[in-house]
């Protein structure tokens, strides 16, 4: 007998990604030179050549029984104490080995995350607009996904509608900084707050509730500015990171769950983590690219060509009167529809061969993504499609 939950999946199948098959078909059918697609969040830069030698120089020196096979379930030892000491340099807390679960991605940091810090039944909050996925992880632990609604056209969170919303049933908050679709970044005023908020709670209700933050752009930031780091701000914070986006590394599925020290069950998360692994078939990423990025915590990739492309379209769009906030990080772009229905507009824009990405998927209405990880030649080349397309609403 076919498991009815899975099935019943299929009918809700990703947007972004039927978006990108689609633009692999139009793509077969008059050149990829020609398809603007936005659709898919996928780093368009390399990786940097310091992870290409640490691969190369660990594959022609390392024992290959040792390097190929099983590391601990907690993770690589060598990885753990190099994530620690980076974040001690980087953000001035004292993490320690003991602090760092190593996963597939922000994806599998954040389903060991939540999983070890709510119970079925439990309530979760996060803000929208928010990564789709969010739902499928949560709902996948037996607790609930509730969303705050949206503060626009700025999409800082909506403290005054979370405050309301937080019950006694939340055990969780999930917030996703620098954002994913808007590219904005919450500010140290908003996460001032938010902690405040989330202490004043904890008091009244008898337990901590727990702050997972998804941080997998956090390297990706425009303007000079620092991206503010939430577990700064408070303790009972568990750091979702991925290397997909700082060392283009997207494919090799390596992140890290980072449980702030001072955090409730700092001594004990990490080991229930291992054994969340046990049970959901996760059982470690690979012990090479561990090992491979491990040597090359303090460099990224060339992430600069990302706010070249974000200035084109930025401009772009405002001189084509679109309502758009400037992203703060990330490579998305999130302006307002010229018409109310965000699928109907992007439907519209494909006849453009513009791939967008309607906004409902987000938990938002009215709104597009842009995903700009895309050649900046294409990017300027893109732009007459944008204004033919503007100049459809006029």
């Amino acid at each position: 007998m076919l498991n009815e939950t899975y099935r019943g999946m299929l009918a809700h199948k990703s947007v972004i990604r039927e978006t990108f098959m689609y633009g692999k078909q139009r793509a077969a059918q008059i050149g990829y030179e020609n398809v603007f697609d936005y659709s898919l969040g996928n780093p368009s830069v390399p990786c940097p050549k310091q992870f290409t030698a640490a691969m190369q120089e660990l594959l022609a020196q390392e024992d290959p029984v040792a390097l190929h096979g099983y590391c601990p379930s907690q993770g690589d030892p060598e990885f753990r104490t190099a994530v620690a000491a980076h974040l001690n340099r980087t953000f001035g807390l004292p993490y320690a080995q003991k602090d760092i679960f190593p996963t597939t991605g922000a994806a599998g940091a954040i389903a060991h995350a939540v999983r070890a810090v709510t119970r079925p039944g439990d309530e979760v909050l996060t803000f929208a607009p928010y990564f789709p996925e969010y739902g499928p992880y949560v709902e996948g632990t037996g607790a609930h996904l509730r969303v705050v609604p949206p503060q626009a056209p700025a999409f800082q969170p909506n403290l005054e509608a979370f405050e309301q919303m937080l019950t006694e049933k939340v055990t969780c908050v999930l917030i996703n900084t620098p954002n994913n679709p808007t590219g904005v970044v919450y500010s140290a005023d908003t996460l001032t707050r938010l902690a405040e908020i989330l202490t004043e709670k904890s008091r009244a209700y008898g337990h901590n509730i727990f702050l997972v933050s998804d941080e997998p752009y956090r390297d990706i930031a425009f303007d000079g500015r620092a991206v503010p780091y939430p577990a700064a701000f408070y303790p009972h914070t568990l750091t979702c990171f991925s290397f997909s986006k700082s060392l283009s590394l997207p494919g090799e599925r390596l992140g890290y769950v980072a449980v702030r020290p001072g955090c409730e069950g700092e001594e004990v998360l990490v080991d229930m983590m291992a054994q969340i692994s046990r049970f959901t078939g996760h059982n470690c990423p690979p012990s090479i690219i561990q090992r491979a990025v491990s040597r090359c915590l303090d460099v990224t990739s060339d992430l600069s060509v990302y706010e070249t492309n974000m200035d084109l379209l930025y401009n772009k769009l405002k001189a084509l009167g679109f309502e758009v906030e400037r992203p703060g990080g990330t490579f998305y772009l999130f302006p307002k529809a010229l018409e109310e229905d965000a699928n109907a507009f992007c439907r519209k824009a494909r006849e453009f061969d513009l791939l967008l990405v309607p906004s409902d998927t987000f938990g938002v209405t009215g709104y597009v993504r842009l995903a700009y990880c895309i050649d900046t030649e294409k990017v300027k080349r893109s732009l007459p499609a944008l204004e033919k397309l503007a100049a459809a609403y006029q």
